[in-house]
């Protein structure tokens, strides 16, 4: 099998060409590939092909063989991917998502895409949508009961809660304002967010600083995939909830700081969040399966 190694801002893929490329069992060969000592080494598999509504279908599975509903940074590689290749002509690219078809725009120099523009549509903020179990009709500014952490991980509350916003972007997040971001233990606090009763369907979860109204750190723990250099969707859910929470400003350009790079979003005045960031490929291969 012919196989595409793509980051966007340090969140890597395996991309296979699935107009061409027949996948049996695509769930059980993500865990296999994303193994980093013994596969091709990424955050999970993404499946380019047909689309009923698109220009292209995008079919993602987690690093654990999980299937996703959506992510940011691989939509703009798929563009990426069927730009270079000729799949598609233009500089607009109608991707066909589980979460519903996002419009991509691309940038090129020299001819190559070198990064994309993503309109990720509304966020959602009812507990239904995401879905998490939370009283009422809104999930901002709600608290979890989570294990009590050390001091030093700057998530103890003194009644055992952590306040929490929780936006989904077609997949599920949940924010966690933060006074540090480097010192978080994520591979211990991390599962305790990504499993907790409240969310049925486990949740993504961002730890953010505010660095300015327009700019702040995040690390993010992904479900069933842990710790990611970057995620696009959550970059967005972070965006959202920081304008919620009155450390943003909606209609603004907000600088996110990832561990593997940056990513520029605004969530605008008519509604929908956009994304801009790099797509890069790193290398192509075969695999014998």
């Amino acid at each position: 099998m012919k196989f595409t190694k793509m980051q966007g801002a340090g969140n890597d893929y395996i991309y296979v060409n699935a107009f061409s490329e027949h996948v049996e069992n695509p769930a059980a060969l993500a865990v296999t590939l994303s193994d980093r000592h013994f596969g091709v080494g990424g955050d999970g598999l993404v499946l380019v092909g047909p689309a009923q509504n698109g220009d292209c279908f995008m079919d993602i599975y987690n690093a654990d063989g999980s299937r996703a509903q959506m992510c940011g940074n691989a939509v703009r590689c798929v563009a990426k991917y069927v730009c270079d290749r000729g799949l598609v002509t233009g500089d607009t690219v109608r991707v066909e998502t589980l979460s519903g078809v996002k419009t991509v725009e691309v940038f090129r120099e020299a001819g190559t895409v070198t990064a994309a523009r993503v309109n990720m549509g509304a966020p959602a903020l009812d507990p239904a949508r995401l879905p998490a179990d939370f009283p009422g009709d809104t999930v901002v500014s709600q608290k979890l009961t989570i294990p009590v952490f050390p001091e030093s991980q700057k998530l103890t509350a003194a009644d055992g809660t952590v306040p929490v916003t929780c936006v989904s972007m077609g997949n599920p997040h949940c924010v966690v304002f933060v006074d540090d971001t480097k010192g978080l233990d994520l591979a211990r606090i991390g599962p305790a967010f990504e499993n907790h009763p409240r969310f049925p369907e486990r949740t993504n979860t961002e730890f953010v600083r505010t660095v300015s109204e327009t700019e702040f750190c995040m690390r993010v723990w992904e479900r069933g995939s842990g710790e990611t250099l970057a995620c696009g969707t959550g970059a967005c859910a972070a965006t959202v909830a920081s304008v919620l929470n009155g450390r943003a400003k909606r209609g603004a350009d907000v600088r996110v700081r990832l561990t593997g790079g940056e990513l520029t979003i605004c969530w605008s005045a008519d509604g929908d969040v956009f994304m801009t960031g790099p797509a890069t490929e790193v290398f192509t291969g075969e695999i014998r399966l």
